[in-house]
Protein backbone atom coordinates (compact mmCIF):
# COMPACT_ATOMS: atom_id res chain seq x y z
CA UNK A 1 0.00 0.00 0.00
CA UNK A 2 2.02 2.80 -1.31
CA UNK A 3 -0.47 5.65 -0.53
CA UNK A 4 -1.18 7.28 3.22
CA UNK A 5 -4.61 7.57 3.90
CA UNK A 6 -6.61 7.97 6.00
CA UNK A 7 -8.02 5.15 8.91
CA UNK A 8 -11.54 6.01 7.81
CA UNK A 9 -11.01 5.85 4.18
CA UNK A 10 -9.02 2.61 5.09
CA UNK A 11 -12.08 1.17 6.94
CA UNK A 12 -14.54 1.84 3.71
CA UNK A 13 -12.05 0.58 0.79
CA UNK A 14 -12.93 -3.82 1.74
CA UNK A 15 -16.70 -2.61 1.87
CA UNK A 16 -16.31 -1.18 -1.22
CA UNK A 17 -14.48 -4.22 -2.34
CA UNK A 18 -17.40 -6.48 -1.37
CA UNK A 19 -19.65 -4.71 -2.93
CA UNK A 20 -18.14 -4.98 -6.15
CA UNK A 21 -17.38 -8.71 -6.14
CA UNK A 22 -21.15 -9.07 -5.36
CA UNK A 23 -22.31 -6.98 -8.20
CA UNK A 24 -19.75 -8.88 -10.68
CA UNK A 25 -21.29 -11.83 -9.55
CA UNK A 26 -24.24 -10.14 -10.90
CA UNK A 27 -23.25 -9.84 -14.36
CA UNK A 28 -22.76 -5.62 -13.80
CA UNK A 29 -19.44 -4.60 -15.95
CA UNK A 30 -19.40 -1.05 -15.13
CA UNK A 31 -20.50 0.72 -11.96
CA UNK A 32 -20.05 4.39 -11.09
CA UNK A 33 -19.41 6.18 -7.89
CA UNK A 34 -22.92 7.02 -7.20
CA UNK A 35 -24.29 4.10 -7.92
CA UNK A 36 -22.08 2.56 -4.83
CA UNK A 37 -22.36 5.58 -2.54
CA UNK A 38 -26.23 5.12 -3.28
CA UNK A 39 -26.52 1.27 -2.04
CA UNK A 40 -23.75 1.97 0.59
CA UNK A 41 -25.71 5.28 1.86
CA UNK A 42 -22.84 6.87 1.60
CA UNK A 43 -21.93 10.59 0.08
CA UNK A 44 -21.07 10.15 -3.58
CA UNK A 45 -18.06 12.57 -3.45
CA UNK A 46 -16.53 10.38 -0.51
CA UNK A 47 -17.10 7.34 -2.06
CA UNK A 48 -15.26 9.00 -5.73
CA UNK A 49 -12.37 10.31 -3.39
CA UNK A 50 -12.29 6.96 -1.39
CA UNK A 51 -11.92 5.15 -4.40
CA UNK A 52 -8.96 7.67 -6.56
CA UNK A 53 -6.97 6.92 -3.76
CA UNK A 54 -6.72 2.98 -5.37
CA UNK A 55 -7.96 3.23 -9.08
CA UNK A 56 -7.64 5.90 -11.72
CA UNK A 57 -9.59 3.73 -13.91
CA UNK A 58 -12.96 5.57 -13.90
CA UNK A 59 -14.20 7.21 -16.94
CA UNK A 60 -17.04 10.40 -16.65
CA UNK A 61 -20.47 9.35 -17.61
CA UNK A 62 -18.86 5.74 -17.99
CA UNK A 63 -18.08 4.85 -14.60
CA UNK A 64 -15.84 2.03 -13.09
CA UNK A 65 -14.96 -1.03 -15.09
CA UNK A 66 -15.88 -3.41 -12.30
CA UNK A 67 -13.95 -6.04 -12.01
CA UNK A 68 -10.72 -3.64 -13.19
CA UNK A 69 -11.94 -2.00 -9.90
CA UNK A 70 -11.62 -4.87 -7.92
CA UNK A 71 -8.20 -5.76 -9.07
CA UNK A 72 -7.13 -2.16 -8.21
CA UNK A 73 -8.69 -2.30 -4.92
CA UNK A 74 -7.46 -5.56 -4.15
CA UNK A 75 -3.52 -4.41 -4.99
CA UNK A 76 -4.11 -1.46 -3.28
CA UNK A 77 -5.64 -3.61 -0.45
CA UNK A 78 -2.61 -5.91 -0.21
CA UNK A 79 -5.14 -8.57 -0.55
CA UNK A 80 -2.90 -10.32 -3.44
CA UNK A 81 0.19 -10.87 -1.22
CA UNK A 82 -0.62 -13.33 1.70
CA UNK A 83 0.61 -13.38 4.99
CA UNK A 84 0.42 -16.04 7.05
CA UNK A 85 -0.65 -15.95 10.72
CA UNK A 86 -1.45 -18.03 14.13
CA UNK A 87 -4.39 -17.95 16.28
CA UNK A 88 -3.83 -18.37 20.22
CA UNK A 89 -6.92 -19.29 22.17
CA UNK A 90 -8.77 -22.26 20.76
CA UNK A 91 -12.26 -21.90 22.05
CA UNK A 92 -15.41 -21.03 20.64
CA UNK A 93 -13.88 -17.97 18.39
CA UNK A 94 -10.54 -19.48 17.51
CA UNK A 95 -12.15 -22.37 15.93
CA UNK A 96 -14.89 -20.55 14.00
CA UNK A 97 -11.82 -18.24 12.64
CA UNK A 98 -9.66 -21.50 12.12
CA UNK A 99 -12.85 -22.30 10.14
CA UNK A 100 -13.51 -19.59 7.96
CA UNK A 101 -11.69 -19.45 4.55
CA UNK A 102 -12.45 -16.17 3.53
CA UNK A 103 -9.66 -14.79 4.97
CA UNK A 104 -7.72 -16.60 1.71
CA UNK A 105 -9.35 -13.90 -0.31
CA UNK A 106 -7.91 -11.17 1.97
CA UNK A 107 -4.57 -11.90 1.78
CA UNK A 108 -4.72 -13.85 5.15
CA UNK A 109 -3.66 -17.81 5.71
CA UNK A 110 -3.92 -19.29 9.26
CA UNK A 111 -1.56 -21.64 9.36
CA UNK A 112 -2.15 -23.03 13.12
CA UNK A 113 -3.66 -22.53 16.42
CA UNK A 114 -2.59 -22.69 19.72
CA UNK A 115 -4.33 -23.44 23.40
CA UNK A 116 -3.31 -24.51 26.89
CA UNK A 117 -5.71 -27.18 26.56
CA UNK A 118 -3.90 -29.98 26.47
CA UNK A 119 -6.74 -31.93 25.00
CA UNK A 120 -7.03 -29.90 22.17
CA UNK A 121 -3.51 -30.30 20.79
CA UNK A 122 -2.85 -32.45 18.07
CA UNK A 123 -6.77 -31.88 16.29
CA UNK A 124 -7.28 -30.03 13.34
CA UNK A 125 -9.62 -27.65 12.62
CA UNK A 126 -9.83 -27.48 8.32
CA UNK A 127 -6.56 -28.52 7.66
CA UNK A 128 -5.35 -26.44 11.03
CA UNK A 129 -3.09 -28.10 13.74
CA UNK A 130 -3.82 -27.43 17.16
CA UNK A 131 -0.34 -26.87 19.86
CA UNK A 132 -0.04 -26.52 22.90
CA UNK A 133 1.14 -22.80 24.03
CA UNK A 134 4.07 -24.00 24.79
CA UNK A 135 5.19 -24.23 21.61
CA UNK A 136 4.57 -21.14 20.26
CA UNK A 137 7.42 -19.55 20.16
CA UNK A 138 9.66 -22.14 18.58
CA UNK A 139 7.18 -23.19 15.49
CA UNK A 140 6.49 -18.59 15.23
CA UNK A 141 9.72 -18.11 15.02
CA UNK A 142 10.53 -21.15 12.81
CA UNK A 143 7.84 -20.06 10.42
CA UNK A 144 8.64 -16.86 10.49
CA UNK A 145 5.41 -15.51 11.62
CA UNK A 146 4.11 -12.24 11.82
CA UNK A 147 0.51 -11.84 12.58
CA UNK A 148 -0.65 -13.18 15.79
CA UNK A 149 -4.25 -13.57 16.53
CA UNK A 150 -5.30 -13.16 19.79
CA UNK A 151 -8.93 -14.91 20.71
CA UNK A 152 -8.25 -16.03 24.36
CA UNK A 153 -9.45 -14.63 27.69
CA UNK A 154 -8.72 -10.77 28.56
CA UNK A 155 -6.59 -11.83 31.66
CA UNK A 156 -4.20 -13.76 29.37
CA UNK A 157 -4.32 -11.88 26.59
CA UNK A 158 -1.23 -9.56 27.80
CA UNK A 159 0.87 -12.84 28.77
CA UNK A 160 0.22 -14.23 24.70
CA UNK A 161 1.06 -10.54 23.41
CA UNK A 162 4.42 -10.40 24.95
CA UNK A 163 4.62 -13.82 23.67
CA UNK A 164 3.81 -13.32 20.14
CA UNK A 165 6.26 -10.18 20.00
CA UNK A 166 9.35 -12.02 21.52
CA UNK A 167 8.66 -14.25 18.92
CA UNK A 168 8.91 -12.18 15.85
CA UNK A 169 4.92 -11.27 15.66
CA UNK A 170 5.08 -7.56 14.65
CA UNK A 171 0.98 -7.26 13.95
CA UNK A 172 -1.66 -8.26 16.40
CA UNK A 173 -5.40 -8.85 15.90
CA UNK A 174 -7.22 -8.82 19.34
CA UNK A 175 -10.02 -9.96 20.28
CA UNK A 176 -9.75 -10.30 23.63
CA UNK A 177 -11.55 -7.56 25.85
CA UNK A 178 -8.27 -5.90 27.10
CA UNK A 179 -6.16 -2.90 25.71
CA UNK A 180 -2.61 -4.67 25.14
CA UNK A 181 0.60 -2.84 25.85
CA UNK A 182 3.09 -3.00 23.16
CA UNK A 183 6.72 -1.99 22.37
CA UNK A 184 7.21 0.61 19.68
CA UNK A 185 6.21 -0.23 15.81
CA UNK A 186 4.27 -3.30 16.69
CA UNK A 187 0.76 -2.78 15.39
CA UNK A 188 -2.55 -3.80 17.30
CA UNK A 189 -6.02 -3.91 15.97
CA UNK A 190 -8.85 -4.08 18.39
CA UNK A 191 -12.11 -5.89 17.72
CA UNK A 192 -13.95 -5.07 20.71
CA UNK A 193 -17.52 -6.43 20.33
CA UNK A 194 -18.56 -4.81 23.41
CA UNK A 195 -18.26 -1.69 21.66
CA UNK A 196 -20.02 -2.99 18.21
CA UNK A 197 -22.60 -4.03 19.97
CA UNK A 198 -23.27 -0.81 21.58
CA UNK A 199 -22.98 0.82 18.45
CA UNK A 200 -25.52 -1.59 16.92
CA UNK A 201 -28.22 -1.25 19.67
CA UNK A 202 -27.65 2.95 19.81
CA UNK A 203 -28.60 3.03 15.90
CA UNK A 204 -31.20 0.70 16.28
CA UNK A 205 -32.79 2.78 19.03
CA UNK A 206 -32.66 5.84 16.69
CA UNK A 207 -34.77 3.93 14.16
CA UNK A 208 -37.09 2.46 16.44
CA UNK A 209 -37.80 6.36 17.51
CA UNK A 210 -38.12 6.87 13.99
Amino acid sequence: MNKQISKRTLYRLPVYLSLLQEKAKEGVEYISATSIANILGLNHVQVRKDLSCASSAGRPKVGYETKVLIKDLQNFLDYNNTKDAVIVGAGGLGKALLGYDGFKSYGLNIVAAFDVNSALCGKQINGKTIFHVDKLPELTKRMNIHIGIITAPAENAQSICDTLVKSGVLAIWNFAPVSLTVPRGIIVQNENMATSLAILSNKLNEVLRG
